[in-house]
């Protein structure tokens, strides 16, 4: 006799993730406010450094950073967004939503800009992500560097956030009085 067949188990849904929006005065210009993210308590920065150390690895040369000067590269790679004739948060809390102006989007994908370049033009080394809203979540993918077309996606994500806890925390972000990654970040 034959054993019974197994039913199928199915899918467990995704555990949401976390999202934290801070904001805080940019380090060299401290009249600027910036709009920093963490997701599930981590830096977006924190990741994507993670995410790229292998791939800056094969561009650059070892011998000269010291390590401590290749790690403060890869979390200063990126900056958060300046957004900064946004003085009620309404405009962060359309780019967040998947509604950024045309200079804070590619072109040809329609992804957004999620940090921006420690120059302080957002769109000029952008880390890039699709944004996906619907009523009951939000959710970020595809992340990608559009100066590095040869990197192609980077392993982070996807990040599914409930819609509900994603809107609160874009309504009230976190005031922080520095960059939360400052004392990783030494002097410049």
């Amino acid at each position: 006799m034959s054993p019974s067949p197994v039913p199928p188990v199915p899918p467990v849904p995704p555990v949401p993730h976390r999202v934290e929006f801070l904001h805080h005065p940019d380090p060299g210009f401290p009249h600027l406010t910036v709009w920093g993210i963490r997701i599930d308590g981590t830096d977006l920065r924190v990741l994507v450094a993670e995410a790229t150390r292998a791939l800056w690895d094969q561009e650059l040369d070892e011998d000269d950073d010291t390590p401590q000067e290749r790690e403060e590269f890869l979390l200063r790679q990126h900056a958060p967004l300046y957004l900064n004739d946004d003085h009620d948060g309404a405009r962060a809390r359309a780019h967040f939503l998947g509604e950024a102006p045309p200079e804070l989007r590619d072109r040809n994908t329609g992804a957004l800009c999620l940090l921006g370049c420690r120059c302080g033009i957002d769109a000029c080394w952008p880390l890039l992500a699709t944004v996906r809203v619907t009523e009951s979540e939000v959710t970020w993918s595809g992340f990608y560097q559009i100066h590095r077309p040869q990197w192609g996606e980077l392993p982070l994500g996807p990040y599914v956030f409930a819609r509900p806890a994603y809107d609160e925390a874009l309504a009230a972000p976190v005031p922080l009085a520095e960059d939360p990654l400052a004392p990783l970040l030494g002097t410049e």
